[in-house]
């Protein structure tokens, strides 16, 4: 895939600058990673290797995602340091692939559906580590399971059939119950 972002109509800015249809490499330079449903982590470099290859220079005025800083917020991975990625759980992958895309010292973070097949204990460690992540960096997360986006959120947007239904703060969607019973099944 050589193009993460295509806009059907309209356009897209990320810092001032349309990047709607830019190569992904590109994006991501500019601080803009992406972690998929489907992880896409370097099966066969162990844990540290994938960290690795994704470091990148630090952001002005931010503190920089170092391969230290990464295994403090994600003790699980410093315990895995030498495990190839491809014998991790996926949870454990899950965990890596956010992992790997803080190591390019983000301005931003783009999840999607983080919590997609992952046993009910990681999804509360992943609460943990994006809460931890959200003081530091904005967190732009699609998620389906809407009781775990609200649990970390400060704001949503309800989308069905392409199209934004309902926007607003954590609090106000937890207070409308028409939007619940009928997009959030919560």
């Amino acid at each position: 895939m050589d193009r993460l972002l295509y806009s059907g109509a309209g356009f897209l800015r990320f810092l001032g600058e349309e990047i709607g249809g830019k190569p992904v490499y590109t994006i991501v330079r500019k601080g803009f990673p992406f972690v998929p449903e489907d992880r896409r982590i370097f099966a066969g470099l162990t844990v540290t290797e994938n960290l690795e290859v994704a470091l990148l220079p630090p952001r002005p005025g931010l503190e920089p995602w170092t391969i230290d800083r990464l295994f403090q917020v994600f003790p699980l991975l410093d315990r895995l340091r030498e495990r190839k990625g491809g014998n991790l759980s996926g949870g454990e992958q899950q965990m890596l692939a956010i992992a790997r895309a803080l190591a390019g010292n983000p301005a931003l973070l783009l999840l999607d559906e983080p919590c997609e097949g992952l046993a009910p204990v990681i999804v509360e460690e992943l609460a943990r580590v994006i809460l931890e992540i959200k003081n530091t960096i904005p967190v732009l997360l699609a998620e389906q399971n809407a009781l775990f986006a609200l649990s970390i959120s400060d704001r949503g947007y309800v989308i069905d059939k392409g199209l934004i239904r309902y926007e607003g703060t954590r609090q106000e969607l937890l207070a409308n119950t028409e939007i619940q019973s009928r997009y959030l099944s919560v």
